[in-house]
């Protein structure tokens, strides 16, 4: 079983709506509900699978979320603005504006990042 957990701070200066709307654009299934410090939600990973194969970033995806692995689960962080236009680009836990915070529970995550973001040759993906 598989849960994504997305939580992300919404600060002063943003518009909440802005950074609802950052969050669907990747996870556009999310049910998200507003909290007094921002925004948290489960999803599902379809939208986020298909962005990174779009954007040919699966390298970068696969290795951050191997770094992501904490015991069961795999912690990420997007990039707030840039998921307003529908892009992914993974940043540190802490930056100016915070982050979208994806917590991904399931009980092999080797084999969940094998299945999201195989591994490439020459910019292909290798199965198996």
């Amino acid at each position: 079983m598989t849960s994504v957990l997305i939580s992300c701070r919404v600060y002063p200066s943003e518009d909440p709506e802005k950074v609802r709307e950052a969050i669907l654009n990747i996870f556009p299934d999310a049910s998200l509900e507003r909290t007094g410090s921002g925004f948290e939600g489960e999803a599902g990973l379809d939208r986020f699978s298909v962005l990174i194969r779009r954007q040919k970033i699966l390298d970068s995806t696969r290795s951050t979320m191997f770094k992501g692995i904490r015991g069961g689960s795999i912690v990420l962080h997007l990039n707030k603005q840039v998921a307003v236009v529908g892009k992914i680009s993974f940043t540190e836990p802490k930056t100016v504006l915070g982050s979208l915070k994806v917590t991904i529970e399931c009980d092999d995550p080797e084999a969940l990042i094998d299945k999201i973001a195989p591994r490439t040759v020459n910019g292909e993906e290798v199965r198996g």
